[in-house]
């Protein structure tokens, strides 16, 4: 007769333990994410001539331009420097929930493949 076993015993596989870890993980994720939305990053385009102030959760919270940056006859580069500060905050926003993630998973957070969470 095969060996039928399928409760948590040496050799046996868990499902309802496994199934109760990620539920945890899930949880645990979730609330880094919410913890990185309360945090802020800033980036600046120009050296400094624009700069934004940006949520974890990618909310733009302020939007700082130097006064000598205003040009009327050269607009599109102000509209330039605030579209690369936007971006550069949305990079670093990323990165803070991504390691805000990896934070909260500890070990395992190092061991799953890039991108995943």
């Amino acid at each position: 007769m095969a060996d039928q076993n399928q409760g948590g015993g040496p050799g046996g596989f868990d499902l309802g333990a496994m199934m109760q870890q990620a539920q945890q993980m899930q949880e645990t994720m979730m609330k880094a994410q919410e913890a990185a939305k309360l945090k802020t990053v800033e980036a600046s385009a120009g050296g400094g001539m624009v700069t934004v102030l940006m949520t974890g959760g990618l909310e733009v919270k302020k939007i700082k331009i130097d006064p000598s940056v205003i040009d009327p006859k050269d607009l599109s580069m102000l509209e330039d420097l605030v579209v690369a500060a936007i971006n550069q905050a949305v990079q670093k926003a990323q990165e803070l929930t991504a390691d805000s993630m990896q934070q909260a998973m500890g070990p395992l957070g190092g061991m799953l493949p890039p991108g995943l969470l």
